[in-house]
């Protein structure tokens, strides 16, 4: 019993890691296509990704989306729009031109350099809370069973060291992975 709730918060915690590695993997400091990563536009009353709705390059310090149907412009300039806003990214603004969708992006600045370090630790923050998530339903589940006589006081302690040296080791390797991240992004080329 110990050992499936151990290993359950395991997975949770490995989960976390994982998807902070991909999110941080998304943002380059080099390149700024990572900001349409994940990007749904409203297709007909669909959700669909933009990279099927269009094509999409970056050329120079813009990214250039031209849509495959002309009357899709406005519905992937308002997605765009949408998506800096939920993800508090300032000072980038899609514009309509023609029959694409131009997204300058601005050099890097120590102002914008600041802006990725903030969500570097929005996410690692989000990532977090995860694992203390992971750690807090485990200890539940090990409290409830030493409650209910289904394991010993002595089983209920190591499943609590167990579930704690885990939450110690993931919360070290989250911290890892965001000062590296914010190391690269602080450090100019």
């Amino acid at each position: 019993m110990i050992t499936d709730i151990v290993t359950g918060a395991e997975d949770a915690m490995k989960n976390a890691v994982d998807s902070l590695t991909r999110e941080l993997q998304k943002m380059t400091t080099g390149g700024a296509a990572w900001l349409l990563d994940g990007l749904m536009v409203d297709y007909y009353g669909t959700p669909t990704p933009v990279n099927q709705v269009a094509t999409v390059e970056v050329i120079g310090g813009e990214i250039m989306i031209r849509p495959y149907e002309s009357n899709m412009i406005d519905a992937v300039e308002r997605a765009i729009g949408a998506a800096l806003d939920a993800r508090n990214i300032n000072g980038i603004n899609p514009i309509a031109d023609g029959d694409v969708v131009r997204l300058p992006v601005p050099p890097l600045t120590v102002e914008r350099r600041s802006e990725l370090v903030r969500i570097v630790g929005t996410q690692a923050s989000e990532a977090l809370d995860a694992v203390y998530s992971a750690r807090r339903n485990a200890m539940d589940k090990i409290t409830a069973a030493a409650n209910g006589k289904q394991i010993t006081e002595d089983e209920r302690q190591q499943g609590d060291q167990s579930v704690q040296g885990l939450t110690d080791k993931y919360v070290a390797e989250l911290r890892g992975l965001a000062k590296a991240k914010e190391k690269e992004i602080t450090e100019p080329r």
